[in-house]
């Protein structure tokens, strides 16, 4: 699949952790828990002192968390 530059761009976006809370209903512990046991997607430095998680990474880590509540789901009848 060819992605358009606006696509590639979108995919690209960086954001930051109140963001990433937003998106995901962590707090920080929460999230930097999941990343210490390789269970989040892990950030990027942007600068000496910043970090930014990409967010076409916290998107697939949500749409994968959905998708097993759903197999979850059809596995047990419901």
């Amino acid at each position: 699949m060819i992605l358009s530059k606006t696509e590639q761009i979108k995919n690209l976006r960086l954001i930051r952790r109140k963001e990433v809370q937003a998106k995901t209903g962590f707090g920080a512990s929460s999230i930097y828990a999941e990343m210490a046991k390789g269970a989040f997607p892990k950030p990027i430095q942007i600068s000496e002192r910043r970090v930014a998680w990409i967010e076409s990474e916290v998107d697939a880590w949500i749409a994968a968390r959905i998708e097993s509540r759903d197999a979850n789901m059809s596995m047990a009848g419901v």
